[in-house]
C-alpha cells in the first residue's frame, strides 16, 4: 500500500500545555506530511474553514467539540463540550455541510469513551448521535477514538458497534507503546472488518514532552508492517499545530511516509 494514501493528520490550533503557538496553518499540515486526508478540529465548522480544505481528498471535522475559554490566569484554554445535545448538533450541521462540500465524509468523535462515561449516556444516545450525523448524507461514516487501555472490557464496545464506522486507535503514554502489535491485533479482533486508523502522536501527553524518537521509530516500524499485512487501514498524525515545536519527530515521520510511498 502507498503509505502517504493512506495517512491523516490532525488540522487546527489547539492549546495545549508548553506548546507555543504554531506556524502553521489549518491545512498546512497536509502538505508539510503529503497526505490528502485531515480531521479538523479546535474550531468551529464553517464554509470558510471547510474551503481551506476544499483541496483534499477527505475532511472529517470534530462533533465532540474542543472549544476555547478564558482560564483563571487570564490566557485561553481547549476543553471538550462532549455534551449529547452538542455532539448531535455538530453531527447534523457536519451533514448538512457535506452536500456543499463533497470532500466532508465524516464526523470525528473524540474520547468517545471518557465522554460519554462523563455525561452519563451509552448506545441509545449513540445511535441518535450516528443518525443525525446521516441525516442528510447517508455516506457519512462516524470516526471514533478508542485508547489502547480502554479495550477492556470488550463489552462495553460491542453494543457500539453499529455506530462506530471507522476506529481511530491511539496509545497514551509512549511506554505503551512497547505492547503496540498485541494491543493492534486486540484491537483488529474486537471491531473486526471496520477500518482502523493508528493515531501517531508528536508529543507524549503523560509527561508534557516531545515522543521520544526511539519510541516514534518503533511505532512507524510496526505502523509499515500493519499496514502491510492489513491489519490496519491506515494512520493519524496529531498534529500540525506541533511541527514546528516537535520537528525532529516530524521530519522523522515526513520522511518516513515519503520513503514507503
Amino acid at each position: 500500500m502507498n503509505m502517504a494514501d493512506a495517512g491523516w493528520v490532525w488540522e487546527g490550533q489547539g492549546l495545549d500545555p508548553g506548546v507555543h503557538p504554531s506556524i502553521f496553518g489549518v491545512g498546512d499540515g497536509a502538505e508539510f506530511f503529503g497526505v490528502r486526508r485531515v480531521h479538523f478540529l479546535f474550531h468551529d465548522t464553517t464554509p470558510l474553514a471547510l474551503r481551506r480544505l476544499a483541496h483534499l481528498d477527505e475532511v472529517v471535522p470534530d462533533i465532540s467539540k474542543w472549544r476555547f475559554r478564558d482560564s483563571e490566569n487570564g490566557g485561553s484554554e481547549c476543553y471538550c463540550d462532549g455534551r449529547p445535545e452538542t455532539v448531535r448538533a455538530e453531527a447534523e450541521k457536519v451533514s448538512q455541510f457535506s452536500l456543499e462540500f463533497p470532500n466532508v465524509t465524516g464526523g470525528y468523535y473524540d474520547d468517545m469513551k471518557g465522554l460519554m462515561t462523563k455525561f452519563g449516556h451509552g448506545a441509545a444516545e449513540c445511535a441518535r448521535i450516528h443518525d443525525a450525523l446521516r441525516s442528510r448524507n447517508p455516506r457519512l461514516r462516524l470516526h471514533t477514538v478508542v485508547y489502547s487501555h480502554e479495550l477492556d472490557p470488550p463489552g462495553f464496545w460491542q453494543e457500539l458497534l453499529p455506530f462506530m464506522d471507522v476506529v481511530t486507535f491511539w496509545v497514551w503514554g509512549y511506554e505503551r507503546l512497547t505492547t503496540l502489535e498485541d494491543d493492534l491485533k486486540r484491537c483488529r479482533d474486537l471491531f473486526g472488518s471496520r477500518p482502523i486508523l493508528m493515531g501517531c502522536y508528536l508529543r507524549d501527553y503523560p509527561s508534557v514532552s516531545p515522543m521520544p524518537m526511539e519510541s516514534v521509530r518503533h511505532q512507524w516500524r510496526v505502523l509499515a508492517k500493519a499496514l502491510a499485512g492489513g491489519l490496519v487501514d491506515g494512520y493519524d498524525i496529531l498534529a500540525t499545530v506541533l511541527i514546528d515545536g516537535h520537528l525532529e519527530q516530524a521530519e522523522y515521520i515526513r520522511d518516513f511516509i515519503k520513503d514507503h510511498s
